[in-house]
């Protein structure tokens, strides 16, 4: 009995000391989809930590780009391109990110339309999430611009929207990432095959405002981290194709940061 409750006084200290907190989620899908597969986590976390974490999203990801600029969110998971310009412009802190998982983007073209190499998109109008989507836009628009190929960006709002208008055949092409692809519609998939891949980048990350108490955070972290030790918390990650969280800190963005890329936000 006393070694439980040393075990739990290490994974969720102070818990007498509680929150509210907004907890926000880039708008890669859906918000039907994101609640559903996040609302079980935070109902884990708001548990586990004593604070309350509300969900939050945005109709697309511009808008979620503006609130975060604003530090409408107490914690938002957001993608690496974004925490490195949020981290810069208004002091968002790293606290975790997927475990073992390196982001990767994709190019995704419609089932039997023979398209096998990048030269054929030339000219064609290609979809994308948003023009700050980091592996599922800024990646693939630099691979086509340094191999010369020119086309027209449209802009959908979400991964899923992307993946609808190719399978559709709105579009020739468009960008995505791997967890994206791997978490859609069954039927939407099987319509499309993956031209391209990216190499990979230090995934998302899990964020939190400057102002947030510290003593909050370790909450939040030691509950975040121990979702992959149980079987009730293996099978909320399994939702959202996560193998585990672990600890992060504002170091483990380089890659990403090392690019130089142009800051796309808050202009």
């Amino acid at each position: 009995m006393i070694k439980i409750l040393l075990m739990s006084l290490i994974l969720f200290p102070a818990l007498c000391l509680s929150g509210d907190y907004t907890f926000a989620f880039v708008p890669q899908q859906s918000a039907n989809k994101l609640a559903k597969n996040w609302q079980p986590i935070l109902d884990y976390l708001s548990d586990k930590t004593g604070d309350n974490y509300t969900f939050k999203t945005a109709k697309d990801i511009p808008t979620f780009e503006a609130r975060v600029l604003q530090q409408e969110y107490d914690v938002a998971y957001m993608n690496p391109y974004h925490f490195v310009v949020f981290n810069e412009r208004v002091g968002y802190q790293a606290i975790a990110k997927q475990r073992d998982k390196m982001i990767k983007g994709i190019i995704v073209v419609k089932k039997g339309a023979g398209i096998t190499d990048l030269s054929q998109l030339r000219g064609e109008t290609l979809a994308f999430p948003a023009p700050a989507a980091f592996a599922a836009s800024i990646l693939p628009r630099g691979e086509l611009a340094k191999q010369g190929i020119e086309f027209t960006a449209r802009y959908v709002s979400s991964h899923d929207s992307v993946y609808l208008n190719v399978s559709r055949g709105f579009v020739k092409a468009g960008g995505g990432v791997m967890r994206t692809f791997n978490n859609a519609d069954p039927k939407t998939k099987s319509q499309l095959d993956i031209l391209w891949t990216t190499k990979g980048y230090t995934p998302h990350a899990f964020a939190v405002k400057r102002a947030m108490p510290e003593d909050a955070r370790q909450r939040l972290v030691a509950a975040l981290t121990s979702l992959e030790l149980t079987e009730e918390g293996m099978r909320l990650l399994e939702a959202v194709n996560f193998k585990g969280i672990m600890a992060a800190s504002n170091e483990d963005w380089q890659d990403v940061k090392a690019l130089g890329l142009e800051t796309l936000v808050g202009k």
